[in-house]
């Protein structure tokens, strides 16, 4: 049996339930999984809110969608052994104590590279290079990303820096030390947005993220980027459709970007394991807890990663 977080209905946080449910032995190319913590992601609140419908028959619905931990059994054709340590993205039901996930999902830790960091890496990391990659950001480019304080922000902003580019970021109330220690330009979002972002790059804005979903980072990136094809969202579908800007992730109309987010995960792991890429690990939670970690996540207002510990 395996501790496991269930959403037994639609609407807030108070749906979550902790339940023990059987974990089952791995079948060919399967391996079964002892989490030392998951990650926490929009996507999993979204989920249950009623933001990607509430059809009766999805429930209960298992939460978490990557995990770091330890192979506690393997199944066939599987080369992977008892003891190893792993990163699991994209995985069903991480929020447990223990699951089977098919090994297609997983890719060894590095030692160096802590548990919790390690279950906070993949889905925002992922995102990042998705983005960065559709809007071709490269050395030289200046580029301006929405919510850079995020869980997605801070993995943006460090591999844009990593491929050359300038980064300027949206902030509100904190936030701007740690851009600034990863070498973006911090910028207050909010009325006048735009002029300061001018302010800061008279020679203009190559590209920009939406990380945020708002009205005024769509309308702000429109007004100071030339090329809407460099302007990416993972939150404004509706915008993105109408403006022409390129929608990603798992909205409606976006592009997945599947096989590139799959593709990015051995890079992610060997950068963080360097210390070429950090997570910052806002807060963890128990899994008991996992109420509360959801409440501190839909306030929006935290810089980093949130992660559940079983």
């Amino acid at each position: 049996m395996s501790r496991v977080v269930l959403a037994t209905a639609y609407g807030g946080p108070e749906v979550l339930a902790v339940v023990d449910r059987p974990v089952g032995d791995p079948g060919p190319r399967q391996a079964r999984v002892e989490v030392r913590a998951a990650g926490v992601n929009p996507a999993d609140w979204k989920s249950y809110t009623g933001a990607f419908g509430t059809d009766p028959a999805a429930l209960p619905r298992r939460l978490g969608f990557e995990v770091s931990g330890v192979v506690t059994a393997v199944g066939p054709d599987v080369d992977l052994a008892v003891g190893d340590e792993v990163i699991g993205f994209r995985v069903s039901g991480g929020y447990a104590a223990e699951l089977v996930v098919p090994t297609s999902a997983l890719v060894p830790k590095p030692a160096s590279l802590g548990w919790a960091p390690a279950a906070g890496l993949m889905l925002t990391g992922a995102t990042a290079v998705h983005a960065l990659t559709a809007t071709d950001v490269g050395e030289g480019d200046t580029v301006l990303v929405h919510g850079a304080a995020g869980g997605v922000g801070l993995m943006a902003v460090q591999l844009a820096a990593l491929r050359g580019a300038r980064v300027i970021g949206t902030v509100g109330d904190g936030g701007t030390d740690l851009l600034r220690r990863f070498g973006a330009e911090p910028v207050r979002y909010g009325d006048g947005l735009a002029g300061r972002v001018r302010d800061l790059a008279p020679d203009g804005v190559a590209a920009a993220l939406d990380l945020v979903g708002t009205d005024e980072a769509v309308d702000v990136s429109l007004e100071l980027v030339a090329d809407r094809q460099r302007i990416a969202t993972i939150a404004a579908f509706d915008r993105a459709g109408s403006e022409g800007i390129r929608a990603l992730g798992g909205g409606p109309g976006a592009d997945p970007g599947t096989e590139l987010r799959d593709a990015a995960r051995p890079e992610l792991a060997e950068a963080a394991g360097a210390g070429r890429l950090e997570v910052v690990v806002a807060a963890s939670f128990p899994l008991e807890e996992v109420a509360a970690a959801h409440r501190q996540g839909m306030a929006g207002h935290t810089h980093g990663k949130l992660v559940l510990v079983p």
